[in-house]
């Protein structure tokens, strides 16, 4: 199957970052979701947010011609209605299992019988988030990083039920949007969730244990490994309650004790210490606020 247009449910970070990948790469893509005011917030983002197209421009990467067709390839939505024409649509809601069911039903009951359904879940299983659809050949995960324009992985999760036109179709989208595709099997975390979530919670048993302290366990990471941030770093960007509710999902789905939450993990999202303030809203600051 040859996609031509792409739709895109949920304007979050996530969700933005993708809408505007497909949009760099020529794809006409609408982006639904549940008001208009969020919608706009999405749309300036994309323009004028750190990762905007307008810093594109300044930087010399795009023109401001080439921005603003761009931005004329990004439509928005706040009806189901509107994916109608889609060959694709990827799903970038929060990482809740029964919304993201309501969601595909409701994708499916406005889509074509050919149109792709994707989930960008970073570990919940596509079994799960498709099981209510009657069409659930097309049904495939792609997981994408954030920032969704500069990441180059697509984990692409490949459920029993998903045919092989759709992977295909996937897997060479994937390719035409500048990524590299990975094909991952549909267990609880994939590859990538398990991985993070199990040097997330090891850095936060050294920290508990006393081997270092947390600013120390960051600088040590980013100096001996290369990365770009450590792990108390990233959890305060990624959230500290979502790192909760991912190490309890793999907990419960695999028993691996590797997952069980440390305790103050546990205690940060009881006591309301969830990330940063600047990143993640309504948040209350994070592992630097505490001794």
């Amino acid at each position: 199957m040859e996609i031509r247009t792409a739709a895109v449910v949920g304007s979050g970070v996530m969700g933005q970052g993708i809408a505007q990948v497909f949009a760099r790469s020529g794809y006409p893509v609408t982006i639904i979701d549940v008001r208009e005011d969020i919608l706009a917030n999405a749309i300036k983002n994309i323009r004028e947010g750190r990762y905007g197209l307008i810093n594109l421009v300044k930087k010399g990467t795009i023109t401001e011609a080439e921005m603003n067709d761009i931005m004329g390839r990004i439509k928005t939505s706040t009806e189901y209605q509107s994916l109608s024409n889609a060959d694709i649509v990827v799903e970038a809601v929060p990482e809740d299992l029964n919304l993201k069911r309501k969601v595909f039903v409701e994708i499916e009951k406005h889509v074509r019988e050919d149109t792709i359904i994707a989930s960008n879940t970073s570990g919940i299983t596509i079994a799960e988030i498709a099981q209510d659809l009657k069409a659930k050949g097309r049904a495939v995960g792609m997981h994408w990083f954030n920032p969704a324009g500069i990441m180059k992985l697509i984990e692409v999760v490949r459920a029993m039920m998903t045919s092989e036109d759709t992977l295909n179709t996937v897997v060479d989208l994937s390719k035409k949007l500048g990524k590299t595709p990975v094909v991952v099997a549909d267990v609880p975390g994939f590859f990538t969730t398990r991985f993070i979530a199990g040097w997330l919670l090891s850095a936060i048993r050294s920290y508990e244990e006393g081997v270092a302290s947390k600013s120390d366990i960051d600088t040590m990471t980013k100096l001996a490994f290369g990365f770009p941030m450590g792990p108390f770093e990233l959890m305060n960007i990624i959230g500290i309650d979502t790192v909760y509710h991912i190490a309890e999902y793999l907990r419960e789905e695999t028993g691996d004790p590797q997952f069980v939450p440390p305790i103050s993990l546990k205690q940060m999202v009881i006591n309301g210490y969830l990330g940063d303030p600047k990143v993640k809203y309504g948040s209350r600051g994070g592992w630097f606020d505490i001794q």
